[in-house]
């Protein structure tokens, strides 16, 4: 019932935007801000870049409001903008990066960090390490506490490829705790 009430809130808030009540729109950015930087974050990894990717969508979204018909929930089409904006991101961060390749020496290498201590640091560090699709999907699942079935209906995909995924994402994280922190496993046998 919350959530319906949440929704049902949320979509007059749009509505009022979309009429060009900009204290609306300020109130839906700002109410939805801390759940795109979380949805960033998974998709860059890094706080900063979260958050460059965070204020893009911001604009975007203020900026084609208009666009969003109601066919699905705004949290869904902000998603969708979010990926669009974060995929951007990506390929001007890899042009860059070759440019910057092609110009200069790369770096020496830097001392690799001492292996987080906590399970829930060598997750995330193992999250990291996943495909896009299966880190995006964990994380919705597992750490946001999202259902497979909202999961499926938030990235528009079938609901059993959606647990394909999650399965996969969860075998390598639990194969690569073995693998580099046994200690770790053992403590939580115990």
């Amino acid at each position: 019932m919350a959530l319906e009430l949440e929704q049902h809130m949320e979509d007059g808030l749009v509505r009022r935007a979309q009429l060009g009540d900009g204290a609306a729109l300020s109130r839906l950015l700002a109410a939805i801000r801390p759940r795109l930087y979380r949805w960033a974050l998974v998709q860059t990894g890094s706080p900063d870049d979260a958050e460059d990717i965070v204020q893009e969508t911001l604009l975007r979204a203020s900026r084609h409001i208009g666009d969003f018909a109601f066919d699905a929930r705004f949290t869904t089409w902000l998603y969708a903008v979010l990926r669009r904006t974060a995929a951007d991101w990506r390929r001007t961060r890899s042009r860059r990066a070759a440019l910057l390749r092609d110009r200069y020496e790369p770096p020496p290498h830097a001392e690799q960090p001492e292996p987080p201590g906590a399970l829930l640091d060598v997750v995330r560090a193992g999250l990291h390490g996943l495909p896009a699709r299966q880190r995006e999907i964990f994380d919705l699942v597992d750490l946001q506490q999202y259902t497979p079935a909202e999961v499926a209906a938030l990235l528009d995909m079938n609901p059993t490829t959606v647990r394909v995924h999650l399965l996969r994402a969860r075998r390598t994280i639990r194969k690569r705790i073995l693998e580099s922190h046994g200690s770790i496993a053992e403590d939580m046998d115990e």
